[in-house]
C-alpha cells in the first residue's frame, strides 16, 4: 500500500510515514503501542495539522484519530464533559449546546483537535482566562508501555498531561470544566499604534478579553474587546451581510490577493500596508462566544509566537519595530497582541504568571530567505526578555534554552520518563525541545 505524504497547513513541516493507523477503540491504540515498543519504533498522533512547529511529524507510525471523536460523558452539575481526543474544536458549540454549555475560552482559530490544541498549549486572550490546557479536569492516555493510565485533578501529573507535547502518550479522552453558555459583546475599532502599544497593558487589566493588530509600515492598529454577558442573549449589532463582507471578503478574499501581491512585488507593501490601515472601521456586534472568539482564516500563512513576560509586552514591540524599519523588511501580515492568565502547567507559556503574547507572521509565499531572517531577528527580541515559544509554532529553541525559562521543565521531565522510558512518542522536534 502506498503511504501519502503529510503535510501541515503552514507548509512549514511534511514527512511521508512508514504507516499511517486510524483507531477506532482504545484498544487499537494500545496494540499498536505495544507493537512499536517491541519493535523500537516511535508511534505520533496528529490532529488537524494547525502546528506550525514540526511537533506532530511522525515518520514511523503516524496514528489518525478521527475515528475517536465526539462526545462521552456529560456532569451537568459539575459542567464537566468528557471527549475523545480527536474532536476538533468547531464541533464543541453543537455538542456542549446541546447541554447549556461552553469553553470558559478559546482561540482564535477551530480547526485543531482537542489534544492538538491542548498538547502544544493554544490559548485565547483575557488575562483572567488561561489557556485551553487549564480547562482539562482529567485524562486518559495510552502510555509508551501500552499502559491504559487515567488521570484526575488530584492527580500532581495532570500539571504534565494537561499539556503534555505528544510526548507522554496517546491522548484518548480529556474531561474539561465548562461554563453556563454565554454571549459576549465585541467591540472592534481603529487605534494609533503607540496608543496600541502603551496602553495595552491597562486595557487588558480591564477589559474581559483585548487584542490588537498592529500594521508593520503604519501607525495603524486594530484592537478587538470582547465583553462576556450573563448567559445567552439575541445576536445584534453587525447583520450576517456586514460580517460577511468584512470577514470573508475583505479579510481573506481581498487580503489573500493583498499578500500575493507583496510577495511578487515587496516594495509595494509599505503601501498597501497604509492603505489597509486607512480603511479600518469600527463595529460592534453580539453574538455566541466561540462566534465572536474565532476567526475564518484562509490565508495560509507562517507564524512564530512567544509569550513574553506581561510588564515586557509595550517594551518588545517598540523594539521589534524598529526592527522591521531598521531591516527594511517588507511585511504583509499584522502582528498580533495578547494576553492570557498564569497558571501552574509545568510547560505552559503562562506557567507561573500572567504573559503578554506577541505573534508575527508571514505570507506562505513569501521568499523563504527574507522570512527566515525576519523570524530570526524577531526571535532574537523575543528570548532576549525571556520569551518562550508556543509549542505549536516556529521557533528554534532547544532543551538548554527552555530549561532556563520554564522553573519546572525537569519536572516535566521526570514525568516523561515514567510515562515513556523508551521514547516511543518522540521526534525530532521533541528531541530538539525535551532533549533525547
Amino acid at each position: 500500500m502506498t503511504i501519502a505524504s503529510w503535510r501541515n497547513w503552514g507548509g512549514t513541516a511534511q514527512c511521508t510515514p512508514d504507516a499511517v493507523h486510524s483507531p477506532a477503540r482504545i484498544d487499537d491504540v494500545v496494540a499498536l503501542v505495544e507493537r512499536a515498543a517491541q519493535a523500537h519504533s516511535t508511534v505520533k498522533a496528529v490532529g488537524a495539522g494547525h502546528s506550525f512547529s514540526p511537533i506532530a511529524v511522525a515518520p514511523q507510525h503516524q496514528v489518525i484519530m478521527s475515528g475517536l471523536r465526539g462526545l462521552v460523558d456529560v456532569d451537568a452539575a459539575a459542567r464537566r464533559v468528557t471527549l475523545r481526543a480527536g474532536t476538533h474544536l468547531h464541533e464543541l458549540p453543537a455538542l456542549l449546546g446541546e447541554h447549556g454549555l461552553a469553553m470558559t475560552n478559546l482561540g482564535d482559530v477551530d480547526r485543531q483537535t482537542i489534544s492538538g490544541a491542548t498538547s502544544t498549549g493554544t490559548h485565547g486572550t483575557g488575562i483572567a482566562f488561561g489557556g485551553i490546557s487549564t480547562q482539562i479536569v482529567g485524562a486518559t492516555l495510552v502510555s509508551g508501555t501500552g499502559e491504559v493510565v487515567t488521570v484526575s485533578e488530584d492527580d500532581p501529573d495532570l500539571a504534565a498531561v494537561a499539556l503534555g507535547l505528544g510526548a507522554l502518550g496517546i491522548l484518548i479522552d480529556l474531561t474539561i470544566e465548562c461554563v453556563p453558555a454565554f454571549s459576549i459583546r465585541a467591540e472592534e475599532y481603529p487605534l494609533d499604534a503607540d496608543d496600541a502599544i502603551d496602553g495595552f497593558l491597562e486595557r487588558v487589566e480591564t477589559q474581559d478579553h483585548h487584542e490588537f493588530y498592529w500594521f508593520p509600515h503604519t501607525n495603524c492598529a486594530l484592537a478587538k474587546t470582547n465583553t462576556r454577558l450573563d448567559g445567552l442573549v439575541e445576536p445584534s449589532g453587525a447583520g450576517a451581510v456586514r460580517r460577511y463582507v468584512d470577514d470573508e471578503i475583505l479579510s481573506n478574499r481581498l487580503y489573500g490577493a493583498v499578500c500575493a501581491l507583496g510577495s511578487r512585488l515587496p516594495a509595494v507593501v509599505p503601501a498597501m500596508s497604509q492603505l489597509s490601515g486607512r480603511v479600518l472601521s469600527a463595529r460592534t456586534f453580539t453574538d455566541r462566544s466561540d462566534k465572536v472568539f474565532v476567526s475564518s482564516r484562509t490565508v495560509r500563512f507562517r507564524e512564530m509566537e512567544y509569550a513574553v513576560p506581561l510588564e515586557a509586552t509595550p517594551t518588545v514591540l517598540h523594539e521589534l519595530r524598529k526592527m522591521i524599519d531598521r531591516k527594511r523588511y517588507r511585511i504583509s501580515f499584522p502582528v498580533e497582541v495578547r494576553a492570557a492568565a498564569g497558571d501552574d502547567l509545568m510547560l505552559s507559556t503562562a506557567s507561573g504568571g500572567p504573559r503578554g503574547y506577541i505573534a508575527v507572521h508571514r505570507y506562505h509565499h513569501d521568499d523563504p530567505a527574507d522570512s527566515a531572517a525576519y523570524f530570526a531577528d524577531a526571535e532574537a527580541i523575543m528570548t532576549d526578555h525571556g520569551g518562550r515559544p508556543h509549542w505549536g509554532k516556529m521557533h528554534t529553541r532547544d532543551a538548554g534554552y527552555l530549561r532556563s525559562v520554564y522553573p519546572r521543565f525537569d519536572e516535566f521531565l521526570a514525568v516523561r520518563d515514567r510515562f515513556d522510558p523508551d521514547r516511543v512518542f518522540t521526534n525530532t522536534y521533541l528531541n530538539q525541545v525535551l532533549g533525547s
